[in-house]
Order: structure tokens, then C-alpha cells, then sequence
């Protein structure tokens, strides 16, 4: 089974994503088929793991710690235009409380909440809910690149981007066993995202879809 299931909803792409993704689908069901494995469980054996630096908590925004054994690299460039640079911060921030979530076990987190509505943040819960139930967590390392983000005339932005999981991997809580899993093709994921600035003046995304195996993703 692969690191991170994507069980994230469908949403409308411009015109711009779509050809990026080419018939990017969603893809609810976690690949293989051990019943005892997840797809994406964080590292560590327990939730305690001492925390990784984060981004300062600012303008009420959520801290962000996280086990010593989750760790990222985002390659996504700073553009230079205020407003892109700060959706793909929010979309980061995004990424990483998700993962905070699952390493505290708690499908209610609120800092993924913060960064996140609508059916993104309803499909978010359940992949979290997902690990709690088996008792696992993330660990290792992922990686983000490949970013393509588009600023609509409605106001919304829509952000597409690769996710690396070769080195990421799933850890048991009650064991402390880690599964380390071969590499395929299937450990490189294209996401599309639709993030809209709320009252906070916070990009939250509001509609994510994903697909495994992506030809534009693959090294």
C-alpha cells in the first residue's frame, strides 16, 4: 500500500491545469492490499517524537510541529508576486498541518482546518481519521515540486504541483515498525488544487483532486 492515499474531491480546473494534469482523476481507494497497512502513516513510534522546526504562528495562525522524522522539501520558486507567493505559503502550511494532525491523531485538528473548507477539508478528515483507526502515522521524507499556479479572474487560485513519496513512508504507533515500501511509479502524485482568500486573509483550500502515476511526475 502506498504512503498517502488520495482521498481528496474533484474539482473544476482552468483551462491552463487541465491540459497540466491531462485527465487527472481523484483516486479514493489506497493502493495494495494489506489490510494492516495505510497509505501515507506518519513516522515515529509514538506522538511524542520531538518536533521539527516550523514557521512562526503569526497573525493567529497555527503553529506547526511536527515529529523530528517528518521532514520536506518544497522546490516550489518564489515568483516574486505577492499574492502567488503567498497561496503557495498557505498550500505548504496546508500540507504540513494535515500531517500534524495524523502524528497527534486527532482527525479535528484545527490546524488543518485553519488552512483548509469546504470538501477538501471534509475528505482531509477522513484520510486522518484513516490512520488513527490503524494506529499509524508518516515518517520520512517528501518532496514537492513541479508547481504550475494560476490566479483566476474570479479570484481563486488554481495550484497544481508533483509530490515525491519514494522516501516517505508508513509507521505503526503500537509496534514502532516502519513499512518501508519499493519505489514505483505510483510514489510520485499530481495534485490540483482550487484556494480561495477568506475573511482571515488566508488561502484556504477549498477543492483538491489527485492522481498516482503521473507521467509529469515521474523522474
Amino acid at each position: 500500500m502506498n504512503r498517502r492515499p488520495t482521498l481528496l474531491a474533484a474539482l473544476t480546473l482552468t483551462a491552463a491545469a487541465a491540459l497540466t494534469l491531462s485527465a487527472c482523476g481523484s483516486d479514493d481507494s489506497p493502493k495494495g492490499s494489506d489490510n494492516d497497512k495505510i497509505a501515507g502513516a506518519d513516522t515515529g513510534s509514538d506522538t511524542s517524537a520531538s518536533p521539527t522546526a516550523s514557521a512562526p504562528a503569526s497573525a493567529g495562525r497555527p503553529k506547526i510541529d511536527l515529529p523530528s522524522d517528518v521532514t520536506y522539501e518544497f522546490e516550489w520558486k518564489k515568483t516574486g508576486d505577492a499574492q502567488k507567493d503567498a497561496v503557495l505559503s498557505d498550500a505548504e502550511q496546508r500540507i504540513r498541518a494535515v500531517d500534524m494532525a495524523i502524528a497527534r491523531q486527532d482527525p479535528l485538528d484545527k490546524g488543518y482546518r485553519f488552512y483548509s473548507e469546504g470538501t477538501a477539508a471534509a475528505e482531509s478528515q477522513k484520510y486522518i481519521r484513516e490512520f488513527v483507526d490503524h494506529k499509524a502515522r508518516t515518517t520520512g521524507l517528501t518532496r514537492y515540486y513541479n508547481e504550475s499556479l494560476t490566479i483566476k479572474d474570479d479570484g481563486t487560485a488554481a495550484l497544481v504541483y508533483c509530490e515525491d513519496q519514494s522516501k516517505a513512508f508508513n509507521k505503526f504507533l503500537k509496534t514502532g515498525k516502519t513499512d518501508v515500501t519499493p519505489v514505483t511509479k505510483d510514489s510520485y502524485v499530481v495534485y490540483a488544487g482550487t484556494l480561495r482568500k477568506n475573511d482571515k486573509g488566508v488561502w484556504v483550500t477549498e477543492r483538491l483532486i489527485s492522481q498516482r502515476g503521473s507521467a509529469k511526475c515521474q523522474p
